[in-house]
């Protein structure tokens, strides 16, 4: 094995076992006063037989015997707190890799979000993780354990007798290079077969998050299709990675029964020319017995590394995944009101299907932009470029004249508030839902804007208030309540510039006319961008965008364009019934 695996290793156990240092070392003295233990346990019985021999029943055997016990309990004792410490410190471990992975993930970009999947990323950050507990709490500390346990066992026979110390050793070199050689290939086995594991899950996720839509459209036969191959392909290369390690440890338990053989061969030969005595052979018996021991467990251990080592490299690929968008230097920006400027900006999802062309036009501070469009023809892509989820192939957007890619993305986004018509809930109370987590905002701010958006009602009849609990389907909310907290959430937030992105699809009009007037507060002293197909929407804005297929098929004054029966966006409103789709 190349030194590069091992610097992987020895980099990841540094990072999270030094702030755990005091633990380590802890678990690493409780491992050594347990070889002592096991060491001085052979002793004792080998005594027991030999005073038994030459005294039978007798106070001696009866101390040697006592104290063959205390020892044995003693070394429980030692084994049981040794293992807890090394699951405090694995878990401990794990956690923080876990935590860090969650961190670095989002940070990373729109495009690498929308190429995995929400399943794929979870086994990744937790199964994989999960994978490493055992290296974490066993690798290095058990590794060197049972080494130092296998060279005090051949110190211990060469006191006894030094044939017994060097065939033993001898036998020892042949069993770990067998077993090193024969562990080679599987690591490359097991990256597959984790892959194989993410991409089930992934697949799972995605299924289970479109379930409604499977059972209405009849998709369950593809879905059930997909889950047996997936899952075909998962258990066939784990087991296929499982079984690399079958052969190795079928021929080091023929290994390890040859070496109980040559032990009790060795002991047999001291005792028929009178060196040894039957408590001495039994001991040589039981020390080539433990002898064993160590081997094996080095054995997993390294059969544990295979599986260790593909989950470090998948975790270390994720580590050195960087974000496509980047933070700038850090310009600030006046507070206020801002102002948009969009210049000669172009942008595609793929760099050979452009969704924008040389587009371009400007929002002055305080105003209010209205875009409408077909389906399709790159509004929704604009709020994306503004929130730099994404950055243009060409061209730059600008904030009072600052360009975005000059801003941290912190500050870029504590300036500016998104709703969509997607409202996004989590598993946590109602205050928490509508702060975002911020513990700075108070109550009596919480409960000033659920009265002023129409939400007063509905948090009346809460049967625990702001602590009622809202699970991610927002347990018997409506689309038009859920949309009214998408609107709490920023008004709670006092954001420069608000972008409505089909904010108010899911509002019926009645709804639609309470918050009306929210809706004008909340674009008082700010700057706002309304993306809309139902132009009833947009008539609040100062200014008219109309895309078609990419591309500014007009821009305007609204009322400029509203009177000009030449203009798009005049024809549209003549077609206007109700609520006009465009």
């Amino acid at each position: 094995m190349s030194l590069r695996p091992f610097q992987r290793y020895f980099a990841l156990l540094a990072r999270y076992l030094r702030p755990q240092w005091l633990m380590a070392l802890l678990m690493a003295l409780l491992l050594l006063v347990s070889i002592g233990l096991q060491l001085e346990n052979p002793r004792i019985l080998g005594d027991f037989i030999d005073v038994t021999v030459k005294q039978g029943l007798s106070q001696t055997l009866i101390l040697v015997a006592l104290l063959f016990l205390v020892i044995s309990l003693l070394n429980q004792a030692v084994f049981v707190a040794s293992e807890y410490l090394c699951e405090k410190v694995a878990w401990t471990a794990t956690n923080a890799l876990r935590s860090d992975l969650l961190a670095h993930v989002l940070t990373l970009d729109q495009g690498f979000h929308k190429s995995h999947t929400q399943g794929e990323l979870l086994e990744r950050i937790d199964g994989d993780v999960n994978d490493l507990t055992n290296f974490f709490s066993k690798f290095v500390v058990h590794m060197l354990f049972h080494l130092l346990l296998l060279i005090g066992i051949l110190v211990v026979l060469g006191s006894i007798d030094w044939i017994l110390s060097v065939s033993m050793g001898l036998y020892c070199l042949l069993v770990a290079g067998a077993l090193t050689w024969m562990r080679r290939p599987s690591v490359d086995r097991w990256v597959m077969a984790r892959q194989a594991s993410s991409e089930f899950f992934g697949f799972m996720g995605e299924s289970l998050q479109a379930a409604e839509d499977i059972r209405g459209n009849g998709g369950l036969n593809y879905v059930w299709q997909n889950f047996y191959q997936r899952f075909s392909r998962w258990y066939n290369t784990t087991c296929y990675a499982g079984w690399s390690g079958g052969a190795p440890w079928i021929i080091s338990q023929a290994l390890f029964t040859l070496g109980r053989v040559l032990g009790l061969a060795l002991g047999a030969y001291l005792w028929s020319i009178h060196i040894a005595s039957p408590g001495t052979v039994y001991l040589i018996f039981l020390y080539s017995n433990l002898l064993m021991q160590p081997l094996d467990k080095i054995q997993w251990q390294l059969q544990d590394l295979n599986q260790s080592e593909s989950c470090i490299r998948r975790i270390d690929g994720l580590f050195k995944t960087s974000s496509a968008i980047q933070d700038g230097p850090g310009a600030h920006l006046a507070p206020g009101a801002l102002a948009v400027s969009f210049e000669q900006v172009s942008f595609g999802y793929k760099q050979d299907n452009p969704v924008l062309q040389d587009v371009s036009f400007q929002v002055p501070a305080g105003h209010v932009l209205g875009i409408v469009g077909r389906t399709g023809s790159g509004k929704t892509t604009i709020s994306r470029l503004l929130f730099r989820m994404y950055d243009p192939q060409s061209g730059r957007i600008c904030l009072n004249g600052v360009p975005l890619t000059e801003m941290r993305l912190k500050d870029l986004r504590q300036r500016l508030s998104l709703i969509t018509q997607d409202v996004q809930l989590f598993d946590a109370s109602v205050r928490d839902n509508l702060t975002f987590f911020e513990r700075t905002i108070s109550d009596e701010q919480v409960l000033a804007v659920l009265a002023e958006i129409g939400l007063w009602d509905w948090y009346q009849v809460l049967p625990e208030g702001l602590d009622t609990r809202l699970g991610p389907t927002g347990n018997g909310l409506s689309a038009g309540e859920s949309q009214l907290l998408a609107f709490a959430r920023v008004f709670l937030t006092q954001p420069d510039l608000v972008l409505l992105d089909e904010a108010s699809s899911r509002l019926d009009p009645l709804t639609e006319q309470v918050i009306e007037k929210a809706v004008d507060q909340l674009f008082a002293g700010r700057s706002g961008i309304v993306i809309a197909h139902r132009l009833a929407t947009i008539q609040r804005a100062d200014e008219i965008l109309v895309v078609e297929d990419g591309r500014i098929l007009e821009a305007g004054p609204r009322a400029t364009l509203a009177a000009d029966p030449n203009s798009h966006f005049a024809r549209l409103l003549q077609h206007e019934q109700g609520e006009v789709f465009v």
